[in-house]
């Protein structure tokens, strides 16, 4: 699990590559809020049907390879 989403910066390459990965996500599906990880994970494993693992996966490397941690 993702302990914490410090997500900064560069959330906008964040974006765009889950939206790469998952094309059926939108801009308010990626809305973050600092706080609401949990919220964020939901939304995304909502909207495309992937396992709760799966989507904290992407999300880490997306994240990762964008250096916005």
């Amino acid at each position: 699990m993702i302990s914490t989403l410090e997500i900064k910066g560069d959330w906008n390459i964040a974006k765009g590559k889950l939206k790469q990965k998952w094309a059926k996500l939108t801009d308010d599906d990626l809305q973050y809020i600092e706080g609401k990880q949990e919220e964020l994970l939901g939304r995304i494993q909502k909207r495309t049907g992937e396992a709760r693992e799966a989507v904290e996966k992407a999300v880490k490397e997306a994240t990762a390879s964008c250096g916005c941690k």
